[in-house]
């Protein structure tokens, strides 16, 4: 088409230039659909950026009424849109899409009910109804109609949602024209002045004739005849004519019987060649096309010219017959309402045959509707041909006057919300937008009942008088509202709260909701359903559900019923074939048999039911998961399968193969041939029994197709009433992309005990492709009660989602387990005076505190902790002041042992900082005592660590500091070890702190000095064990119940549905809103979240809900301007929106700066809400009044699954609640995954047991003790394991640790065991070496150098076997990060995407498929850091912090193991690796773009500089290359240096760059040799080298040395200062790119080149002004001349490393001297 029709021209403006919502009446046929189209174009264009269209950001969905219709609008736009490359797909009930497929797709054009059910789950598609930015509507006048309250939903919903996120959802509604339009824009808030356009009947494209027949007659016989007979006429002469014609009629049968009486009389009158088909070419491929339909009628009516069309017939029948009416085959269409509606199929005349039609609902006739009437007619007249168009309605005679008028003046058309008020409702409540009266008054004012309501109250049953008093009719919807709501809650769909008005949604409505199942059938299932049905019951109580009302017994099928309920029924079906439910049950199972069926009100009635069935099986499966029934569930997930498969349960499983003839599985059955049977006969053994040789191998790979699982369980048990299982489950199947799809197969998981028949835990589970293909198990962690006595045994149930005969089962037997022993009682609280501060007398310590008396529990453990030395564990609960009970133990120390040191062990870098931040003051400042902190971050040097009183520190750095106790002095006079959270014993951390504690036993039995050790935690459950590993006795175990908190807790724990993790966190976003709003509307919130997106995911929710209230500004307690002035200082953006909004947020990922904002504004209350991840809880310490913890899994990078918090994270982020100083009580508000509710509830009130986690890491603390020397032998080991904590917990709790009974010689061997386990480990790993006799130990260099740099011996492994004689920089790149220090680096969800993305930019290629690895990450990050990329977003920037952080100490022993093996290549790279990550920097990059702010296009400045020269001309070189060069040129001077960068640099970036270039050391070097020769005179024993380079055939400079002797080479290093450094100077190294600060330091390494042999190396710290080296070495046996060099390399400078040859001349020695040196030798043996 070239150019718009008047209608479109008229509304081209509002449509394609503005965003208003609109309203376009016009009659049919005026090209609605183009309209459309021009909206969707506007649409797309504004996402059209530099010429593309940015496909993600937006959506557009059409709602077309019938599937038909959908259909055809999908062809349509799709064809139109392709050269935009927007892809359009249907989504309905026929066409699925998978949740991929939706997000790739722009336009969806969906049916009502489906879109609403889209939409209703707040949780899956969530996302999907955020991006939809247009909402097109056909058919709006569909409202008045028995679907018009789904439109009226969808509609209510759109507009809430527009309002509540303040997004911009374009609405567009089309429509026939109505009489009422007005009320029809009001509901589709449509500006009547700007969209909303109504055009009447005149605007047709082809004017319409209409005519009206009526009938009288005296009976009902006489009457049908001469309706035929008119109509009969009527189509004769418009066929002979020419024209083609549709019959209309209103019920599917009657379309046969109307064109069978037609043809009848067409024979009978001898006119039949006037309908009979043209014969044409195209005629014949027609035929063909008929004779292939399955449709007996269709074939049968075909030749005469005739065809029928309804929605009974199957889609592609429906094609057919449209295609060969729109290309003239077919005279007379005869069809229903459907295909008016659904079908844009125009004819020139259309005959309306009869107004009666048959409403199901009410079980008998009413007349057609006026829309349905104009509908039609509207398919009159096709605008390409005609000039007018003929409708012609035959009627009765008393029903004509009726359609007059009704189509010569309309009635306004009504809203039909109240019937379906109820699931709508029961909707909203599940989805969370509505959650009390209030909200849905309000959501009902968004409905078109509520226009309708005020336009004319009468209709609704609201009194003239009522309406005056009220005109919003606030208290008429109200009244509603609670109606409604009281009948839900009696059905148990959601809990409704009358005192308070809140609604809350229960697991049934939620059901109900998402499967679209109506209230009355909930009623029904809640009557009939219970936990011991037959599948018989369930088919028949599923036949009584209300969505089958319309279903009704027609007499003409009462015997073909009988016949399919007698061939194809397996289970009886009550009600027989006379009662609808009877029928239903019947059709249902014939349905399942796949049996035939002849009549066509059949055949859709069983589509139908076959549909509705399958949604309302899984809705009661689902039902009956929850309720916790396991009979009832696996009954209902195998009924649901066998609706789906079509296939009963008793058939066999390889029917489900398409690929299997029937007849040889007919045999199979026959034969009884189960899937487990065939798996272990080989192909040919198959097909001789199936006599069919071939066969065999397809039979024998289906069988392997089928999914299957094996499971294996272990559990412990974690207190006596509470078990851990670890479920592995390993998919046991081939994968076949045909057969599985390419993404997962899903399975349901549950534990049921069946002699009380109840299930105790459920999950759902998908087994992915990938870890199928690899054969990989995956791991499920989850806790069931047990019951004493126990039960004989559990059964865990695994049943395929998909597949019928796929299930597997696992028994749990209780037989040997060993409940752990119970737990002693805790400390009562003693009702004590509270003590003055002036109890520790000294001024000096009162002054430090700000209060005047110590809490309860400080007065009970003052005396122990101040004037006993007893080892102490204090247990209170998290508030309750241990801070000042670790300060109490220190000062003990000061005042006692002044001379000794203190250490304070923290979990968190974050704790350590925060202590020190407030020690530095307290402690250092005004007493004066040293306090320093040994930190991954912080290294003091020796020195400062000796003068220290006080070391923070953390578990891993007190480790690695403590394992050379022998020669640090410092560890020696430790008397005082503070561990704070211990309780982290069970954490993965924990081993280390064993080690600690048992490390510091063994030092001071060794020292006989004692070291008291005092420990802080929250409440234990299981205290005594601890204490008796820490040697407490009675007097210094202080374990307080978690409720002797400073400040009462009130804790509510809510569960959430939905297997998905994302989706299950933001349905929980609304609840998280609310319990704000009433627990602490005004007092400071913490939300504690799992990860970094998630805060930010959830501030920007929380903004959404704010801009619906009254002040969206609410939290803000602070001026805005005064607010504005903060946000300009913050960096990131995000931040910047929400602080606006009073909502902070704080994870690692952000700026130390900005993080310290948001704490200040938090505490100073001047924001109310703060969210943070998890860290947070452990790392600073400012409460709140309410904590909201929001879902308590996190996504594990390392198994890549979602795990749960430990308990004590948890515990920790509750203690946050309640203010001491404010509050006299403090909320918690836990959300949680429903399935694990119950483990919270238990938990949270009951202290957790603390178990051992040594287990997983014994061989790497046993490698420490044997490289420290205290573990020589595997008697030793033994003694050392019996120290530990894990010792303490193995007799308490056997069967946690696999222990099978306590007998001393059990445990024996299990101990032994496992030391000789650890022990090969290390000895494979070249760490250790056991001796001849089976019982020595040896430690070997790698477990030296595991132990020293603190390494998994896994890695040193990895070096040993990887590390090669010449290794590239590249290859050591990449053995770098495989250490196995990265394995625990996370790699998120959708992370594997952006390593892929940022593979592509980077140098160095990677294996694609190990995307997912967290090596292969680490790899990326640093090749990132190299290359100084872009990094995809900020997690990605605290995680190349991590990797740096680590990859030093790793680096380290790399070279260590590198200069063992004398490998001289590797060793230089290596120590270019360092440089390279410590500047950020590729070796081969040009050393001057280590200068800040020089980047490469800046380098042609300093090749082009050319010197200023005064004076006589020096020789000047004349382009600088690299730093050296350019340190000579500048010679200190920063004028020279500006003047070469002035021209593109500012003055700032210029400065930055000298303040780097003008620290870099400037060494010179001196080299001598010392030893003794045979002919100089005593005292000479020491030659210069010379440095210069010079001539190898000058012999002066050949050093004669004597072979085989050792000798010492003295290095001089020299530090040159510019003198601009005023003042002390700073030993640590200009490292911009590096995270943490480090010292300057050297390695000299000796070597020599010709044999690429490393002869010594040597670390030299920080050179000052003069340092003097000295390296010795050997010299070679054989008398030669050698050539050594020297090597000066920096450890953190790229670009400044020097070398010098030595050339010796060794010759012979005389006797003498080797008789010196070796008397010499002997001496220092001896």
């Amino acid at each position: 088409m070239k150019r718009l029709n008047r209608i479109q021209s008229i509304v081209f403006e509002t449509a394609y230039n503005t965003n208003e919502n609109m309203l376009i009446c016009a009659p049919t046929g005026a090209g609605k659909t183009n309209i459309a189209m021009l909206t969707v174009l506007h649409e797309i264009r504004q996402h059209l950026q530099q010429g593309v269209i940015k496909k993600n950001e937006f959506k557009i969905v059409y709602v077309a009424p019938m599937k038909a219709l959908a259909a055809e609008m999908t062809n349509y736009f799709s064809k139109r849109l392709e050269p935009l490359g927007i892809v359009v797909k249907e989504l309905t009930g026929d066409m699925q899409l998978s949740k991929n497929e939706i997000l790739r797709t722009q336009m969806l054009v969906t049916t009502p009910e489906k879109w609403d059910v889209v939409t209703r789950k707040s949780v899956g598609d969530v996302a999907l109804s955020q991006i939809v930015k247009l909402l097109i509507l056909d058919e709006v006048h569909l409202l008045h109609e028995d679907r018009g309250p789904v439109l009226e939903s969808i509609v209510a919903r759109t507009l809430r949602q527009v309002e509540s996120t303040q997004s911009m959802i374009r609405i567009l509604g089309l429509s026939a024209t109505l009489p009422n339009y007005l009320d029809v824009a009001t509901f589709l808030h449509v500006n009547p002045c700007i969209g909303l356009f109504y055009f009447d009947g005149r605007f047709r494209p082809v004017p319409l004739g209409q005519t009206f027949l009526g009938i009288k007659s005296a009976n009902k016989m006489q009457q049908l005849n001469n309706m035929d007979e008119v109509c009969y006429e009527s189509v004769l002469k418009q066929v002979k004519a020419g024209h083609q014609v549709m019959v209309f009629v209103h019920a599917r049968n009657a379309t046969v019987k109307t064109a069978m009486s037609l043809i009848e009389r067409a024979k009978n009158c001898g006119q039949i060649f006037c309908f009979l088909p043209i014969q044409g070419p195209e005629y014949g491929h027609a035929e063909k096309q008929v004779q292939k339909s399955r449709n007996k009628q269709v074939r049968e009516l075909f030749p005469d010219g005739f065809s029928i069309h309804h929605a009974g017939m199957l889609r592609q029948d429906r094609n057919l017959v449209e295609n060969l009416f729109s290309n003239g085959h077919i005279k007379v269409l005869v069809c229903t309402a459907t295909l008016a509606w659904g079908v844009n199929l125009p004819a020139h005349a259309v005959v309306i045959k009869g107004t009666q039609i048959y409403a199901a609902k009410r079980g008998s006739f009413v007349d057609l509707g006026i829309l349905d009437v104009m509908q039609i007619f509207g398919r009159a007249g096709r605008p390409q041909f005609d000039k007018f168009g003929e409708g012609i309605i035959i009627t009765t005679h008393e029903k004509l006057s009726h359609y007059l008028t009704l189509l010569t003046q309309q009635n306004p058309i009504e809203s039909q919300f109240l019937e379906s008020l109820a699931d709508n409702l029961n909707a909203e409540i599940a989805l969370g937008t509505v959650t009390n009266v209030e909200e849905a008054v309000k959501w009902i004012s968004y409905t078109y009942l509520y226009v309708r309501m005020r336009a004319n109250p009468l209709v609704y049953g609201i009194s003239h008088k009522a309406y005056q008093i009220d005109p919003t009719l606030r208290k008429h919807r109200e009244q509603l509202v609670i109606e409604v709501g009281r009948k839900l809650d009696k059905a148990q769909m959601i809990r409704f709260e009358e005192r308070t008005g809140y609604f809350s949604s229960t697991d049934l409505g939620r059901t109900a909701s998402h499967y679209y199942i109506k209230y009355n059938t909930i009623e029904t299932f809640n009557q009939l359903f219970d936990a011991h049905k037959t599948e018989g019951d369930i088919f028949a109580i599923v036949s009584k559900a209300e969505e089958f009302d319309q279903i009704k017994v027609r007499e003409e099928e009462i015997e073909e019923l009988d016949a399919l309920l007698n061939n194809f029924c397996e289970l009886s079906a009550p009600g027989g074939v006379e009662n609808s439910y009877g029928k239903i049950n019947i059709l249902l199972q014939t349905y399942i048999s796949r049996g035939e069926m002849d009549s066509f009100s059949l055949i859709s009635d069983s589509a139908y039911v076959a549909q509705n069935a399958a949604r309302i099986v899984r809705a009661l499966f689902e039902i009956a998961l929850r309720k916790r029934w396991p009979t009832m569930t696996y009954r209902l997930l195998n009924l649901s399968k066998v609706i789906d498969k079509r296939l009963w349960g008793w058939a066999s499983p390889l029917r489900q193969f398409s690929v299997l003839p029937p007849h040889i599985l007919t045999r199979l059955e026959e034969k009884n041939l189960t899937v487990d049977k065939l798996k272990d006969m080989r192909k040919d053994e198959i097909g001789h029994i199936l006599h069919h040789v071939n066969i065999g191998l397809k039979v024998k790979q289906c069988v392997h197709q089928i999914p299957s699982v094996t499971m294996e369980a272990s559990i412990q048990p974690i207190t006596r009433t509470v078990l851990r299982v670890t479920l592995s489950v390993y998919p046991d199947f081939t994968w076949n992309d045909q057969v599985h799809g390419t993404v997962g197969e899903p399975w349901w998981i549950w534990v049921e005990d069946p002699t009380n028949d109840h299930i105790y835990h459920s999950e759902y589970f998908l087994a992915l492709k990938k870890q199928v293909l690899s054969k990989e198990a995956q791991l499920l962690v989850f806790t069931i009660p047990i019951f004493e006595p126990l039960p004989s045994q559990y059964y865990i149930r695994a049943v395929s989602d998909r597949w019928l005969g796929a299930e597997a089962v696992c028994i749990i037997n209780f037989q040997h387990l060993i409940l752990p022993e119970r737990h002693p009682p805790h400390t009562e609280l003693l009702d004590l005076q509270p003590l003055p501060v002036t109890a520790l007398g000294c001024k000096a310590y009162e002054a430090l505190y700000n209060f005047s008396h110590f809490n309860p529990v400080q007065t009970q453990i003052f005396h122990t902790l101040y004037h006993t030395d007893c080892n102490v564990l204090l247990g209170a609960p998290t508030g309750s002041g241990k801070t000042v009970a670790a300060e109490l133990a220190i000062f003990r120390v000061f005042n006692k042992y002044p001379t000794s040191k203190a250490v304070y062990i923290a979990p968190l870098k974050a704790l350590v900082r925060e202590r020190m931040d407030d020690w530095k003051v307290r402690i250092e400042e005004k007493l004066g005592k040293k306090v320093i902190e040994l930190t991954g971050d912080v290294t003091p040097d020796m020195k400062s660590i000796a003068q220290a009183d006080l070391i923070v520190t953390t578990p891993e750095k007190w480790d690695g500091v403590s394992r050379s106790w022998q020669n640090r002095n410092y560890v020696q006079q430790v008397t005082i070890l503070i561990i704070d959270e211990i309780h982290l014993l069970g954490e993965e951390r924990g081993p280390v702190l064993e080690v600690i504690v048992s490390r510091t036993n063994f030092i001071s039995s060794h020292t006989e000095k004692p070291v008291r050790i005092v420990g802080l935690s929250t409440a234990l459950a299981n205290a005594r064990d601890l204490a008796d590993w820490l040697n407490i006795k009675q007097m210094g175990l202080f374990n307080f119940r978690p409720s002797v908190r400073p400040v009462p807790l009130e804790v509510h724990i809510q569960g959430f549905p939905g297997q998905h993790y994302c989706p299950r966190m933001a349905s929980m976003n609304k609840p998280a809103f609310q319990a704000i709003r009433s627990h602490s509307p005004a007092k400071p919130v913490l939300i504690f979240v799992s990860s970094r997106r998630q805060t930010r995911l959830t501030a920007l929710e929380l903004i959404a809900f704010l801009a619906t209230e009254e002040d969206p500004k609410q939290w803000l307690n602070m001026d805005e301007r005064e607010m504005d002035s903060v946000i300009g200082a913050v960096r990131d953006s995000n931040l910047k929106l929400t602080l606006a909004f009073g909502i902070g947020m704080h994870h690692a990922g952000l700026h130390e700066r900005d993080r310290k904002t948001v704490e200040e504004l938090f505490v100073n209350c001047k924001i109310q809400v703060l969210i943070a991840t998890s860290t947070l809880a452990w790392g600073v310490n400012f409460p709140a009044h309410l904590v909201i913890i929001k879902g308590t899994e996190y996504y594990d990078g390392k198994t890549r699954r979602y795990v749960d918090f430990p308990i004590t994270d948890v515990l920790q982020m509750m203690g946050r609640a309640g203010r001491p100083q404010f509050d006299d009580q403090g909320k918690a508000v836990i959300l949680v995954h429903d399935i694990k509710k119950d483990f919270y509830k238990k938990f949270l009130y009951e202290p957790f047991p603390v178990e051992s986690s040594l287990l997983g890491v014994l061989s790497d603390h046993l490698n420490a003790e044997i490289a420290g020397g205290t573990i020589t032998s595997k008697q030793d080991a033994m003694d050392y394991i019996t120290w530990t904590y894990f010792f303490r917990r193995l007799i308490m709790n056997p069967s946690y640790y696999n222990l099978g009974d306590v007998s001393h010689d059990s445990v024996n061997k299990f101990l032994s065991h496992l030391i000789e386990k650890s022990l090969v480990e290390l000895e494979l790993s070249y760490c250790i070496e056991i001796g001849e006799d089976n019982r020595s130990i040896e430690p070997l260099t790698f477990g030296r150098i595991a132990s020293y740099y603190y390494l998994k011996h896994q890695t040193v492994k990895m070096f040993k076997d990887r590390l090669k004689p010449e290794c590239s920089p590249e290859e050591l790149l990449s053995i770098l990060s495989d250490a196995e220090e990265y394995t625990d680096l996370p790699v998120r969800h959708n992370e594997d995407h952006m390593n892929s993305e940022l593979a592509k930019c980077l140098p160095i290629e990677l294996n694609p498929h190990s995307f997912d690895s967290p090596h292969t990450k680490a790899h990326l990050l640093l090749q990132a850091h190299l290359s100084r990329a872009m990094l995809p977003c900020p997690d990605y920037d605290t995680d190349t912090k991590t990797v740096l952080d680590q990859a030093l100490r790793v680096c380290q022993a790399m070279l260590d193991v590198a200069a063992n093996q004398g490998w001289l290549v590797t060793a230089l790279n290596i120590t270019n690796l360092v440089q390279m990550v410590i500047q950020g920097r590729w070796l081969k990059d040009s050393s001057l773009l280590t200068l800040p702010n020089i980047e490469q296009h800046h380098l042609h400045l300093f090749r082009k500089w050319k010197p200023v020269v005064k004076g006589p001309r020096t020789k000047c070189r004349s382009s600088i290359e690299c730093l050296p060069e350019l340190i000579q040129a500048c010679g200190g001077k920063e004028h020279v240096f500006s003047s070469m960068v002035e021209k593109e640099l500012q003055a700032v970036r210029t400065k930055q760059a000298w303040n780097f270039l003008s620290r870099l050391p400037v060494v010179n070097v001196g080299i001598s040799v010392k030893g003794s020769w045979d002919d100089l005179a005593e005292g000479h024993n020491e030659l210069s080298v010379s440095t210069l380079t010079a001539d190898k055939r000058d012999d002066n400079k050949w050093i004669r040395l004597h072979a085989d002797q050792e000798y010492v080479l003295q290095v001089s290093l020299q530090r040159l200062h510019f003198g601009f450094h005023k003042g002390k100077q700073e030993s640590y190294a200009v490292t911009p790119r590096f995270p943490k600060s480090k010292d300057e330091g050297w390695y000299l390494i000796l070597g020599e080149v010709d044999k690429r042999e490393l002869i010594a190396l040597k670390r030299i710290g920080y050179v000052r002004s003069h340092h003097e080296v000295s390296l010795s070495f050997y010299t070679p046996e054989i008398p030669g001349r050698y050539i050594f060099t020297l090597y000066l390399m920096s450890d953190c400078y790229l670009g400044l490393d020097q070398q010098y040859d030595i050339y010796l001349n060794v010759t012979q020695a005389s006797i003498s001297t080797q008789v010196n040196t070796e008397v010499s030798d002997a001496f220092s043996d001896l």
